[in-house]
């Protein structure tokens, strides 16, 4: 698979870029050059590697839930424009 100037047109035309002739020309010669590079890939043997969604390994990410001091409803609500019944009054936003 090779990227073609077109291509290049294409991919600058949906991300709304107007390029120079010479730009075009840069870009596609770089697009091909990782592609190219890519293609390397191909030619590793992989069969006996397994699938991995991460390249380190992550058992546990989360830290552990602690109940701790929060803030109160009357502070939270301390320096809000309006509140009605406990709650920040907002203005509506459907009808």
């Amino acid at each position: 698979m090779s990227i073609t100037v077109k291509d290049v047109q294409h991919v600058a035309k949906l991300a709304r870029l107007q390029l120079s002739p010479e730009e075009e020309a840069v870009f596609t010669e770089q697009m091909n050059a990782i592609l190219q590079y890519a293609e390397k890939l191909n030619e590793l043997d992989t069969d006996h590697v397994k699938p991995t969604t991460h390249v380190l390994h992550v058992s546990n990410v989360m830290r552990e839930d602690i109940v701790k001091e929060s803030v109160t409803q009357e502070a939270a609500l301390l320096n809000a424009p309006e509140d009605e019944e406990g709650q920040f009054k907002v203005p509506a936003v459907l009808e």
